[in-house]
């Protein structure tokens, strides 16, 4: 699983997602865009992983283009108010609109494009597939 090996904070506050970022293929052909904001879990980005690593058999390269570095805490089922914030639950990404979450290179465009509409289902928000500008 990703997670971060050291972080300055053990719990955070939820933030906003507003914005953009990374909206540019910058290491390979081909790329994921995320159209929506939202936090994917590092569940979801080692389910993503995998699919492309099994596709791929050795035959392109792949780019991971984030990392779940927010710790996202939760309290106990029917626990009373107060007492402080939650523990540490899980960790995501936090997904800005038109960041590049994956990218491949050294591969066909069709291959790409339907390697990233099977991750796009293991997804929790809406994805285009793009390529890199000339």
């Amino acid at each position: 699983m990703l997670i971060p090996k050291r972080v300055k904070y053990r719990k955070y506050q939820r933030g906003r997602r507003k914005g953009t970022k990374n909206s540019f293929v910058a290491f390979g052909e081909y790329g994921l865009k995320a159209l929506e904001c939202g936090w994917l879990k590092n569940t979801q980005i080692e389910a993503a992983r995998v699919i492309l690593t099994r596709r791929l058999r050795r035959g392109g390269k792949l780019w991971i283009r984030i990392f779940p570095d927010k710790a996202i805490t939760k309290k106990p089922q029917e626990s009373r108010m107060g007492k402080g914030k939650g523990e540490v639950e899980g960790w995501v990404a936090v997904i800005k609109r038109g960041t590049i979450l994956f990218e491949l290179g050294g591969v066909p465009e069709d291959f790409a494009r339907e390697s990233f509409r099977l991750v796009a289902y293991k997804l929790p928000f809406k994805t285009r597939f793009v390529m890199r500008v000339k």
